[in-house]
């Protein structure tokens, strides 16, 4: 399976289990994305730990689930990020869009302490 889905009680993590996020996965993903918000999920860890490689596709489904999690309420953040796809994050400028963090559980301490600040 190219995706692993954990429920958690404030957030679902989604681990990509590829090392390429590309037009191969990335269907699936947004698939994904989709079904995991409407079934009312506002806040996706998407763990990136194990890819490599990102595409165009791989950022539009990224993309597609910050705006599903944004229009929710909530927050997309991205873990695990590896050099090569931090590069393509910066130059396509999306550095200042997306949450990012180092690893699952800095993202789900993120989430905790948002959720307390409101």
């Amino acid at each position: 399976m190219a995706l692993i889905l954990e429920k958690h009680k404030n957030c679902v993590v989604i681990k990509i289990q590829f090392e390429k996020l590309d037009a191969i996965i990335s269907p699936d993903l947004k698939a994904q994305l989709v079904t995991v918000n409407a079934e009312g999920a506002k806040n996706i860890i998407l763990d990136l730990s194990e890819a490599r490689y990102c595409d165009s596709s791989g950022l539009s489904a990224i993309l597609v689930g910050n705006r599903l999690c944004k229009n929710a309420g909530g927050k997309l953040i991205i873990t695990g990020i590896k050099e090569p796809i931090k590069k393509l994050i910066i130059i396509s400028q999306l550095d200042s869009i997306l949450n990012s963090t180092p690893s699952v559980e800095d993202a789900m301490k993120l989430l905790s302490e948002l959720e307390t600040s409101k």
